[in-house]
């Protein structure tokens, strides 16, 4: 049976990366709003999301105010399919 990825076994960046597989790209207030998480909660896990490489992280400015966009990356999307692959071995289907 394969291995479940131990960085999206959490709750957080496992919704993070869903919501990731399903748009181009996604801003810090959106993925916020999603996962009905905090923003240091969801600052802690974008970065280790983005240290191993499953997302991009962009931070720049609109006006004065900052704007973070975050993208999943091939290495992410990988990551993701291999896991939903490895639920699918559990679960028996």
């Amino acid at each position: 049976m394969k291995e479940l990825d131990p960085l999206l076994h959490s709750q957080l960046r496992l919704a993070v990366m869903s919501v990731l597989m399903n748009v181009e790209e996604a801003d810090f207030v959106y993925l916020k709003e999603k996962t009905e998480s905090t923003a240091g909660n969801l600052s802690v896990q974008l970065d280790k999301l983005s240290a191993t490489g499953y997302i991009s992280v962009e931070k720049g400015f609109v006006g004065k105010k900052t704007r973070t966009v975050c993208r999943i990356t091939i290495t992410g999307r990988k990551a993701f399919e291999d896991y939903v692959d490895a639920l699918r071995d559990y679960i028996g289907r």
